[in-house]
Parts: structure tokens; C-alpha cells; sequence
């Protein structure tokens, strides 16, 4: 395995938001583009490079093929088709099924044992496939889960309360969709209970259901806007890359696979997770109230159901 070698699969607006975030920030050593497009990821592969001059840190990005995950620390997949108008969740999770049982296949045809990160949606079924045909031990293939929803909710939060966002200690759990909850019993300003600090302002608790609000609609406000969401999950995936990299050990809330606990198994789904070469090393099991772990257990429902609906016989199928 090369250290610091990352394989991007998939050079749409969302694979090259993160690739060119990589670029600016640094800390990639080989960054290997592959798409069904060529000549597009060549054009990918040519634009970047130009940028290395001015660059922190030297990088080698070039235009490969599924051979090149062999020895990749991390393997990105972004590829998959967006969501036209009028078609529902359900229509969409069966078409990138496929797409993901294929690209799942080619990369591990080439003997590649690294990590795994998948962004294409619905992700959280997305990834679960990508688990079951690659074989790899859950804790190598992590969805990006809620990680951008939990970017939103601090962003929002921020807003509101006239504070960093660094000092916003926050986070959206279930799946990455519509189903999403914040336990807000866990959300801190600082050091200090989020609850709290409402009470003490004489802030109305349904501000904070407003502030999820904002979150679960923004994707839709921005998708009515410009058309696509990408700079945001962009930057989100290099956080998650980055994490792995830099054996950080960091919390980010992905979406990983439930054996035991929270009273869910079989299922990836998003959580509060450690993060770390390794991938993830343990989630952490948050003590959910009654509400919380009802709007948990409806979020894993809507993804098992669909699921079985639509996916399961794509695993199934030789």
C-alpha cells in the first residue's frame, strides 16, 4: 500500500470539488482520477496539474484506471447519476446499485485492501453495497453519512448564536436524507449544554427545530438555485480523506455499519464515529432519549424497506 496514494472514481462536479480542495490544501502525495469519461479525465487530470505551481506541497495527479487501485491508501467513489426531476429515491438507489456493484467489482479485481469512502447517493445504501460485494471488514468501507448534513447544522448554529464554528460541538445522526435528527441532549457550545445556553437566553426551543429545518432543505434550496450541491460535500470528503491520512482519530458522524448497537444491526447509517488509518475504529454510542432513539429506529426502517426494494437482489444477482 503507497501511502498517500488516493483513487477518486467518478469526475463530476462532486469527485472534482474534492480533488481540487486536496489540491489547495495538500497533504496527498498520488492523486488518481478514473471516470467512464476519458478524454474528461484527462481534461481533469490537465487542469489541476496546472494549478501545482502555486500549490502547497508537490502532488502527482494523473488519469488511471481500476489497476491503479492496487496499492491505494484510499479509494473515493463519487460516480453514480444524480437524481432527475420526478424520479423517486427508490428509482435512483436501484440504477446507482448497479453502477456500484460494477465500480465495487473492477476495484477489487486489482487486489486493492485499503479504505473505501462512498459519497453517491442514497448513500447509505450505496455504501452498504459497495460492503457487501467487496468483502472488505466494515470498518474499510465508510458512506460519507452525515458528515455534510453535520457541516450545515454547525454552520447554522454558528449563525445563530453569534459563535465559531469551530466551537460548535454538534451532530446530525440517521441517514442522509430527510429522516435526520440531531440529539440535541449532545449538542454543546463550547463547553456548555445547547439547551442551556436557549433557557438561559430565553430562546424558544422550536428555534431549534427551525435550525434542522435549514438543514434537511438546504440541499433542495441549493439544488432549486444552481442546479447541484458539490463545493460543500467536496470539502467534507477531503475532511474524511484527511482523517484517514493523518491517522487523526477524529469524531466525523459517517455512515457505518450498526452490529449492536443502538439497537440496529445490519444496516450503515449515519453516527458518530472514530476515525483513523484504520478507517473506523469504533463508533461511539451516544445515550439517545426515548424521542432520539424512535426517530433512529425510523431512519433505519426507511432505509432497511428500501433496501429490500430495491437493492437487495442486485447483491444477490452473480
Amino acid at each position: 500500500m503507497k501511502k498517500g496514494k488516493v483513487v477518486l472514481v467518478g469526475t463530476g462536479f462532486v469527485g472534482m470539488s474534492m480533488a481540487y480542495s486536496m489540491l489547495n490544501r495538500g497533504g496527498i502525495e498520488e492523486l488518481i482520477l478514473i471516470d467512464i469519461d476519458k478524454e474528461k479525465t484527462k481534461g481533469e487530470e490537465m487542469d489541476l496539474s496546472h494549478g501545482l505551481p502555486y500549490a502547497p506541497q508537490k502532488m502527482v495527479i494523473k488519469a488511471g484506471n481500476y489497476s491503479d487501485c492496487k496499492d491505494a491508501q484510499i479509494v473515493v467513489i463519487t460516480a453514480g447519476i444524480a437524481q432527475k426531476p420526478g424520479q423517486t429515491r427508490l428509482e435512483l438507489a436501484q440504477v446507482n446499485a448497479k453502477i456500484m456493484k460494477q465500480i465495487t467489482v473492477s476495484i477489487m479485481e486489482s487486489g486493492f485492501n485499503g479504505i473505501v469512502i462512498v459519497a453517491s447517493n442514497p448513500v447509505d445504501l450505496m455504501t452498504y453495497i459497495v460492503w457487501k460485494t467487496s468483502k472488505l471488514p466494515n470498518n474499510q468501507v465508510i458512506g460519507s453519512g452525515t458528515v455534510l448534513d453535520t457541516a450545515r447544522l454547525r454552520y447554522l448554529m454558528a449563525d445563530f448564536f453569534k459563535v465559531s464554528s469551530k466551537n460548535v460541538h454538534a451532530y446530525i445522526m440517521g441517514e442522509h436524507g430527510d429522516s435526520s435528527f440531531v440529539p440535541w441532549n449532545h449538542a454543546y457550545i463550547g463547553c456548555k449544554k445547547v439547551k442551556d445556553i436557549m433557557k438561559d437566553n430565553g430562546h424558544p426551543m422550536e428555534d431549534l427545530k427551525k435550525i434542522h429545518e435549514g438543514v434537511v432543505n438546504a440541499a433542495y434550496e441549493i439544488i432549486e438555485k444552481k442546479k447541484a450541491t458539490y463545493y460543500g460535500i467536496g470539502m467534507a470528503l477531503n475532511r474524511l480523506v484527511r482523517a484517514i491520512l493523518d491517522d487523526e482519530n477524529s469524531i466525523l458522524t459517517v455512515s457505518t455499519y450498526l452490529k449492536n448497537k443502538y439497537g440496529q444491526n445490519d444496516i450503515y447509517i449515519g453516527v458518530p464515529a472514530i476515525i483513523n488509518e484504520n478507517g473506523v475504529r469504533e463508533l461511539i454510542e451516544l445515550d439517545l432519549n426515548q424521542e432520539e432513539q424512535e426517530k433512529l429506529n425510523k431512519s433505519c426502517k426507511l432505509i432497511k424497506e428500501m433496501r429490500k426494494e430495491s437493492i437487495e437482489k442486485i447483491i444477490e444477482e452473480e
